[in-house]
């Protein structure tokens, strides 16, 4: 398989980024032989709550949705990089076109902020942190929030907190599997 074909996936985050959610996905996805780029307001060191860091690949402005197969946004504390990433018009602009081009989309705890400002969660099913907010804010976008380890909804996988995501994983690799399929 030559570089050009291989499946990508974009990670959108920021500085004070939960750990777990952010290089669990990226570690996985590599295994399972994916090129996976972080992205972040800034291409400067960011920082996780837990005491990792690590430098993006590129700015959020700098992604091209059409240049990869999936899009996860992991979590943070509300006032940490999920709400980073929610301001940001482009990670809005790239959230919105996976949806409009029905590729699979992967958010956990507080990443579905960015979902809920990109105006996308709208009689979808998802789930998220159970705190801080966040449920109230899928519904009043008018989502279907649901306490479970892992809300499946046609292209969109959502988990809770870092202790979801071996569920969280299981379904985004079968959603890639799904797609991949489907092409």
């Amino acid at each position: 398989m030559s570089a050009k074909s291989k499946e990508k996936a974009v990670v959108l985050t920021a500085d004070q980024f939960e750990d777990m959610e952010v290089f669990f996905p990226v570690f996985r996805l590599i295994e399972e032989g994916w090129q996976v780029d972080v992205a972040a307001p800034k291409v400067e060191e960011i920082h996780g709550e837990n005491g990792y860091s690590l430098v993006p690949d590129k700015t959020i402005d700098e992604v091209d949705p059409d240049d990869y197969d999936l899009l996860v946004i992991p979590g943070g504390s509300p006032d940490g990089a999920p709400s980073t990433v929610r301001h940001v018009k482009k990670a809005q602009e790239i959230a919105k076109a996976f949806f409009n081009k029905n590729k699979p989309v992967a958010s956990i705890c507080h990443g579905p902020y960015t979902l809920v400002s990109a105006d996308v969660v709208k009689g979808r099913h998802l789930t998220s942190y159970w705190h801080d907010g966040v449920p109230e804010e899928i519904k009043r976008a008018g989502g279907i929030w649901e306490d479970n380890e892992v809300v499946v909804d046609d292209n969109l996988v959502t988990s809770r907190w870092p202790m979801d995501l071996p569920a969280f994983m299981r379904e985004i690799i079968s959603l890639i599997k799904r797609s991949k399929s489907n092409k």
